[in-house]
């Protein structure tokens, strides 16, 4: 120990300090308890220094004016993908003709887009009154909603449903 140099004791006693230090954090404190863990308090823990964030340059107005144009331009790209995303699946689905049949009039030759519509006009131009005053369509034959049923059996041979062939042919 004579021949040490100050310079070396100093380092050794630096080193044992980093080792009790290492040792506090890794050994949990000892309880009464036998298995019981007890939390460490933010003062026994060993302070790390902070990392410094390197300085950044201060963004000019045009690097920020090139950033707002990049995002519009992924912005735009994104809708675009979204778009045609959705339109894919409205490709592949085979074309449907809504429930509505259309009805033909034997007698008069008119094409009434649905059942519901036969029965409505027919009503309101009067050509179902001796029907109505027998109370086959019910007491308010206007809010009737399943009139076409009462009128098909009521007068089964005058109306016809029309092909969807026909119907694109006209």
């Amino acid at each position: 120990m004579d021949n040490e140099t100050p310079a070396s004791t100093e380092q050794e006693s630096t080193k044992a300090k980093v080792k009790q230090k290492k040792e506090k954090k890794t050994k949990a404190p000892k309880s009464k308890t036998k298995g019981a863990v007890v939390p460490v308090q933010e003062s026994e823990k060993a302070q790390e220094p902070e990392q410094e964030e390197p300085d950044r340059p201060i963004p000019t107005p045009y690097d920020m004016y090139k950033d707002l144009l990049w995002l519009r331009q992924v912005v735009f790209q994104h809708s675009q993908q979204i778009a045609e995303l959705q339109a894919r699946p409205a490709r592949k689905r085979a074309l449907t003709r809504s429930g509505k049949v259309q009805v033909r009039d034997k007698e008069t030759g008119t094409v009434y887009p649905s059942k519901n519509n036969t029965y409505q006009s027919l009503l309101k131009a009067g050509e179902l009154k001796d029907l109505v005053d027998a109370g086959i369509f019910g007491a308010e034959p206007e809010k009737n909603n399943f009139g076409w049923f009462a009128l098909v059996r009521a007068l089964p041979d005058r109306f016809e449903e029309v092909k969807a062939e026909e119907t694109v042919s006209q």
